[in-house]
């Protein structure tokens, strides 16, 4: 048995890290509210855009095909969007998205995707992309607690270019979307090539008066389209981040609580041990005089 000793070092060590945990739980549970109210007010705007593009993808445009609206009969070059978090300690946050990330990269290998490009927005992201030998053409790092458009545009901007060159066929987003504060869902979307069906086109299609031109109007509604989207999953991907990590740390901490509860239950044990062997000891003295 571990001396009383110890065990009060080992009592301190845990209450160390429960002030620890117990502080990065209140940080998180201030930033959780920012970040979901930006969120949300981000949605409204990302959701009429969304449906409006997937229209668009349907209508009758003879003037002018904007090269984001043509669609590849065979897919063999796919770049793909990972968003995860700067930080670790959020539970199995990323380790969810990285999930549904790897399961596609077997999936498109499988199909017979010879080429795979990578723009990782997040530290977390980046790493594993390294790790398993996807090509990163790009990354976005050290975004902070408010997610700003423009350093997401540069990174992103070189998988569209690639699109628009035929250098990629498909562009796919993977992202944790914000259910509620106890639930978050790994997402994995195809940004590029607009699919209608995908994005909840309804059956009837809709035709456009486009002015001055279709060229101008259908180019600049595809960019604030895809900026639009990107921008809105790493804002969701940050409010679910401050979630997860406020959950994870208050298990954490009623953990080390408990942790400290059994090792005082053993310390008295022990102390209590001790007590007695000495009492044992001196009246057992007292009898041999």
């Amino acid at each position: 048995m571990a001396s009383g000793k110890e065990i009060r070092t080992k009592i301190k060590s845990v209450q160390n890290t429960r002030k620890i945990t117990k502080a990065m739980e209140m940080v998180a549970a201030s930033k959780m509210r920012k970040a979901q109210d930006r969120m949300r007010a981000a949605r409204p705007y990302a959701e009429k855009i969304r449906r409006l593009a997937a229209h668009l993808s349907q209508a009758n445009v003879t003037e002018y095909k904007h090269p984001f609206l043509i669609q590849k009969e065979q897919i063999e070059r796919v770049g793909v969007i990972l968003v995860t978090t700067d930080k670790g300690l959020c539970g199995g946050l990323n380790t969810n998205v990285q999930r549904v990330a790897i399961n596609a990269l077997k999936a498109w290998e499988d199909a017979g995707v010879t080429e795979i490009r990578a723009c990782c927005i997040g530290n977390k992201g980046l790493g594993f992309m390294q790790r398993v030998g996807v090509q990163v053409a790009s990354h976005a790092v050290q975004l902070g607690d408010t997610p700003a458009l423009e350093k997401l545009i540069g990174p992103v901007k070189l998988l569209l270019d690639a699109f628009q060159r035929g250098a990629i066929d498909a562009i796919y987003i993977a992202y944790t979307r914000f259910i509620n504060t106890m639930k978050q869902e790994p997402m994995l979307e195809q940004l590029l090539p607009l699919n209608g069906d995908k994005l909840g086109t309804p059956d009837s299609s809709w035709d456009y008066l486009y002015e001055p031109d279709p060229q101008v109007v259908i180019d600049e509604m595809l960019v604030r389209y895809v900026e639009a989207l990107v921008y809105q999953a790493v804002a969701e991907n940050m409010a679910s981040e401050q979630s997860a990590r406020m959950v994870a740390m208050k298990a954490a901490s009623d953990n080390a609580k408990n942790v400290i509860g059994e090792l005082q239950l053993v310390y008295n044990k022990t102390r209590q041990a001790a007590i007695t062997k000495e009492l044992t000891e001196i009246v057992g003295g007292a009898a041999a005089v």
